[in-house]
């Protein structure tokens, strides 16, 4: 019967130290993601520290390492869309906020076309994310956020519609060309 528990005892900490590893791995792409998804570093930081919580307690249900990476990103996403569903939208930029402490609320505040992705709802805005800052294909987000193909690709096309009509032709002369 000991072996048996030392032997159920060595698979849950080598369990434990790839799921570690995984998390470790995924730390900065995931911290990104939040950060654009969410426009402020704080929120972004809690995010993922939530989605990892969420992660080691359903570990065990992960019946295939190797898609770790989408089923870590979907729940990553879950919690984005949650925090955002739950708070006031992104604040102005304001001269007394020192720019170089949030990188995100930097970009998506004094970007043009930051503002806008920054200005959809967040079903749009994580269409829109994992397409174009992602690369992701429309088949990928649509498995990654278990929707249909048709509901990902009405949100991509009704997000690029709402861009259309916040920015003007100076504004993405700006996005083009730097101003």
């Amino acid at each position: 019967m000991e072996d048996k528990l030392s032997v159920d005892e060595s698979l849950e900490a080598r369990s434990r130290d790839v799921l570690a590893t995984l998390c470790h791995r995924k730390a900065r792409s995931a911290f990104g993601l939040a950060g654009y998804l969410l426009g402020d570093r704080a929120e972004a930081e809690d995010a993922v520290q939530d989605a990892v919580e969420r992660v080691v307690r359903a570990w065990p249900q992960l019946k295939d390492e190797a898609k770790f990476d989408g089923w870590f990103d979907r729940i990553l996403v879950n919690v984005c869309r949650d925090r955002a569903r739950h708070r006031p939208q992104i604040r102005a930029y304001t001269e007394v906020d020192s720019p170089s402490e949030d990188p995100f609320r930097t970009i998506l505040e004094r970007d043009v076309l930051g503002r806008a992705i920054a200005s959809l709802p967040i079903d749009q805005r994580v269409v829109v994310v994992l397409r174009f800052w992602r690369d992701m294909s429309l088949e990928q987000i649509a498995d990654l956020l278990d929707l249909p193909i048709g509901t990902v690709k009405s949100r991509l096309h009704y997000s690029l519609e709402s861009l259309r009509g916040k920015l003007t032709l100076d504004d993405l002369q700006e996005v083009w060309y730097g101003g």
